[in-house]
């Protein structure tokens, strides 16, 4: 499962985790524990439904055992499966009263991505973001405090253009996985079939415009979250939302060739992703260099 972005920073002191929309030094040291804890928790659930070679089946039960602990751990009783995980996060939904089905739902999605089942459209498709991505983004809103409506709404908005972002950046990388996000019917809106295949045609950059398109409105209706965000967790979301609109960049900057190539945040993007995030507009309206054109 992929519910993040891949140029994100992880919690300080972990490993580089790619489904992780909103942790780094930027964190807030207070909440930085209860940061990590959420991490190492998807993080490892995210290894169990994708690593190895376990059988589908044997994925599936390990998920089950592995929401045993979660359910074990929210009473306040982590068993001897998986310590390193549970008793830290244990300690922090006492402490900060963490909303456990939240963490549920990420299993959910787990659970979903062993079968590696196609989408017949895009709304089966945003039921899997809902579960795989927007629970993140409500648990770190519960960490800052902010649990409004609107708050909720656009965090949704945000952390569904990322996983959606993360889709389209990675098929190169998961077709050939036999895993794949684009669902049936915008597919057959190209006059394409599913699993796509790898050779690059004008009907693919198409439809791989068209998705981009789906994505940066997405991320674009929910940016404005940023400025509702106290401090240090309002800069680095600004970092990864401009981020994520700069990959989109990206993409279409290679015509929409995503199917061969894959293209990656570097070093140098860094200069124009603070200068964007400093100058993000407080409305939904969308910025100068967010029209779609690549620069």
């Amino acid at each position: 499962m992929d519910c993040g972005a891949p140029w994100t920073i992880a919690p300080v002191g972990v490993n580089h985790y790619e489904n992780f929309p909103v942790a780094s030094w930027l964190c807030p040291p207070a909440l930085r524990p209860a940061v990590a804890a959420i991490y190492h928790f998807a993080r490892t659930a995210d290894d169990i439904a994708d690593e190895g070679h376990a059988l589908p089946a044997q994925r599936l039960a390990t998920l089950d055992a592995y929401e045993q602990a979660l359910q074990a751990a929210a009473r306040g009783e982590p068993g001897a499966d998986w310590p390193e995980v549970f008793v830290p996060l244990a300690r922090e939904i006492t402490h900060h009263a963490l909303p456990v089905p939240l963490l549920a739902d990420l299993l959910s999605a787990f659970r979903q991505d062993t079968g590696n089942p196609l989408y017949p459209d895009r709304a089966a498709l945003l039921d899997y973001c809902a579960r795989s991505a927007n629970p993140v983004g409500r648990l770190l809103l519960h960490l800052a405090g902010v649990r409004d409506t609107d708050a909720l709404r656009q965090s949704d908005a945000i952390c569904t253009a990322l996983q959606l972002i993360n889709f389209w950046q990675d098929l190169s990388v998961d077709l050939p996985r036999r895993r794949c996000y684009v669902t049936r019917a915008d597919a057959q809106c190209h006059g394409l079939a599913l699993p796509l295949s790898a050779p690059d045609r004008a009907a693919t950059r198409a439809l791989i415009a068209e998705l981009v398109a789906w994505a940066r409105s997405t991320m674009l209706a929910g940016a404005p979250l940023v400025h509702r965000l106290p401090g240090r967790f309002g800069w680095e979301l600004r970092l990864v939302v401009q981020g994520g609109l700069r990959v989109l960049d990206k993409i279409e900057a290679r015509d929409c060739n995503v199917l061969q190539h894959r293209v990656r945040i570097e070093a140098v993007d860094a200069p124009r992703l603070l200068w964007r995030a400093l100058w993000m507009p407080r409305s939904a309206a969308t910025p100068r260099w967010a029209d779609g054109a690549a620069r």
